[in-house]
């Protein structure tokens, strides 16, 4: 009775109104999987054409920061796995504190970030006003730029999931969310989540680790 309720027009029943929620899901989760594809062909290229001059510019980075900031996020998605297990048995309290607690997590990678873009920008690895570039080639420049982007990007993708898991943190733990009849909502939201971590496991090596 409960998941008739819950079912919206034009959907026939909760099944059918679930399936097209993960559809749209996968579908953007595509989308999303292009647009970073296109940054990481990018750094192939560079790293195939011009080896010495990326492996230079990749020792400048600050590996151990950018590994803290990986743990932090492995952990993040462990937090949002056990969220959506509480949220499918019903437990809307554990469903909000494992999803304020992903969350936080993520605010954390972003201030740890941002203390690393300050160090890396006095250092005169990053544009902008200050020191003096010490990257000297177009090549190396290049790469710095391409790191910018692309953990940019990803720092903004990561602050709109923070946002979204707050959401339905606050929603999930006041009653407004309905559990475990639309554990889709949070089931949705995790697999964001997780796209957006995972992409992060990848630019890690790919950006720091150019060995």
């Amino acid at each position: 009775m409960a998941e008739t309720r819950s079912v919206a027009e034009p959907y026939r029943d909760a099944r059918q109104q679930r399936d097209a929620a993960m559809l749209g899901m996968y579908v953007f989760l595509g989308s999303e999987i292009m647009l970073f594809g296109g940054l990481f062909a990018v750094a192939a290229v560079m790293r195939l054409l011009h080896p010495a001059e990326v492996v230079e510019a990749s020792k400048a980075l600050h590996v151990w920061i950018g590994a803290i900031n990986t743990a932090v996020l492995l952990t993040s998605s462990l937090f949002v796995a056990l969220a959506v297990d509480c949220a499918k048995r019903g437990r809307r309290r554990g469903t909000g504190a494992w999803l304020f607690s992903a969350a936080s997590l993520g605010a954390v990678f972003l201030a740890i970030k941002a203390y690393e873009y300050s160090l890396e920008h006095a250092e005169g690895l990053l544009p902008g006003l200050g020191a003096p570039l010490k990257v000297s080639t177009p090549v190396q420049r290049a790469f710095m730029d391409l790191y910018l982007v692309a953990t940019g990007l990803h720092a903004l993708h990561l602050l709109i999931g923070i946002l979204l898991l707050l959401v339905i943190a606050i929603r999930a733990a006041s009653g407004r969310l309905l559990l475990p009849e639309r554990a889709i909502v949070p089931v949705t939201a995790g697999l964001y989540w997780h796209l957006v971590d995972v992409i992060w496991v990848f630019l890690y090596p790919v950006l720091y680790l150019a060995r």
